[in-house]
């Protein structure tokens, strides 16, 4: 090979290094710039068997006592969670500031039937922006009370919704969702995180008319954790029971969201309040971790208040506010990284309304998850409740485990054995 030859071959074989480069960083482009984009698919099912004592059949309106049940009832209505799938994803937009979506649908796993009264996206729809400072999202969304003042509870731990307050009269177990709503949730400075929601009602010419507004708080330091949330709900049978899918506002024979369309029986713990103008939720928790126990207490204060307004039907002609005070105590223990256990203990007290009724709620319950994978588990659950006085429809009181309709009785157990899947 002469000289020449030599060097064209090299310069060559440079040139096509470089082209070679210049071709792979071009490669990695297009999967840098579509990185910055993405959209998750995810969801899960709860599905199980429960036993109930109890329970209103065709007995009981002949007179005779509630018999036992034993049926396959999924999670959306008594289990750990809400049968569910959704679509969530983020886009990087630069200068440290990202859009985001969520779009989540319940249903129900034993008939395929939509959660949340039908609607397609009855769980969550919202869109919004984070930074480095906060995300503010606007849609269907959760509560202040919901995300800050729930993580306590033994409901969301181990227990389900079976475990959660009588007919989950403070929304702690998120029943009902905000439509509509704006908020602001701050990132984590030295373990503390704010959080500011509301919803302006859209009533022409009231502002205040169906508004909602909720804050809250919370802060971690080592193994302790607290949280609380405050929610302002004007004309709730309307604004946040009635606008939900699940339930329709009341009329003179259907207390919506505070019972239902065939009779307000379905809900007597507070649907005799349906007239109320105003609904205020106060909650607070605390929680500790020692080694592989962790012990929580919580507690809410719950007002109707204003009662006798248009607002919805008062049958018992109730005047001033209905108050609820709930207290709970809840602990569970991690055997081992598969197999967790838990107990908790809650008290309910209504103190009646214009000097009428008064009810005492005591549930007791307890746990264990058994995990096959990190994404399905095998679980039981074991509630029981007594309540005692007088309801919020002037009725001797009876139990009410939420997710159920009411005992025939002032006593009622409920055992399930359940499997979830995660996707």
């Amino acid at each position: 090979m002469s000289p020449l030859a030599k060097k064209i071959s090299t310069e060559e074989q440079f040139k096509l290094k470089k082209s070679l480069k210049y071709l792979a960083w071009l490669s990695v482009v297009p999967a840098w710039a579509s990185a910055q984009s993405n959209v998750t698919l995810y969801g899960l099912i709860d599905s199980g068997f429960n036993y109930t004592n109890n329970v209103r059949s065709a007995r009981t309106a002949a007179g005779l006592q509630g018999g036992h049940q034993i049926a396959m009832i999924e999670g959306g209505s008594v289990g750990l969670q809400g049968s569910r799938w959704g679509l969530r994803g983020t886009e990087n937009l630069g200068g440290g500031l990202k859009a985001l979506f969520v779009l989540e649908s319940g249903f129900y796993s034993n008939n395929g039937v939509l959660n949340q009264g039908g609607a397609e996206f009855g769980r969550q729809a919202y869109v919004g922006m984070s930074h480095t400072f906060g995300t503010v999202t606007i849609g269907r969304q959760y509560d202040s009370v919901v995300d800050l003042y729930w993580p306590f509870l033994a409901a969301p731990q181990w227990g389900g919704y079976m475990v959660s307050h009588p007919s989950d009269l403070d929304n702690a177990l998120n029943s009902r969702r905000i439509n509509s709503s704006i908020k602001f949730r701050s990132t984590s400075y030295r373990g503390l995180t704010v959080e500011a929601m509301m919803n302006l009602g859209g009533t022409a010419g009231s502002f205040s008319n169906n508004w909602i507004w909720g804050a809250g708080a919370g802060y971690v330091a080592g193994p302790f954790s607290i949280g609380a949330g405050y929610l302002n709900i004007r004309n709730p049978n309307t604004s946040f029971f009635g606008s939900n899918p699940n339930a329709g506002p009341a009329t003179s024979n259907n207390l919506g969201g505070f019972g239902s369309a065939t009779s307000a029986q379905s809900n007597p713990v507070f649907a005799g309040y349906a007239s109320a103008k105003r609904l205020e939720i106060v909650a607070a928790g605390a929680g500790v971790n020692i080694g592989a126990a962790n012990i929580n207490v919580a507690y809410s204060n719950t007002r109707f208040e204003d009662m006798g307004s248009a607002s919805g039907p008062n049958t018992l002609g109730y005047r001033g506010t209905a108050t609820f005070n709930n207290i709970e105590v809840n602990a569970k223990y991690q055997f081992t990284p598969a197999l967790l256990a838990g107990i908790a203990y809650d008290y309910t007290r209504d103190g009646g309304a214009g000097g009428k009724g008064g009810v005492d709620y005591n549930l007791f319950s307890a746990g264990i998850d058994y995990f096959l994978s990190k994404r399905t588990d095998v679980y039981t659950v074991a509630v029981y409740e007594k309540a005692s006085g007088t309801d919020s429809l002037g009725q001797t009181a009876v139990a009410q485990i939420t997710g159920l309709t009411p005992s025939t009785t002032d006593k009622q157990v409920l055992l399930r054995i359940g499997m979830r899947h995660k996707f």
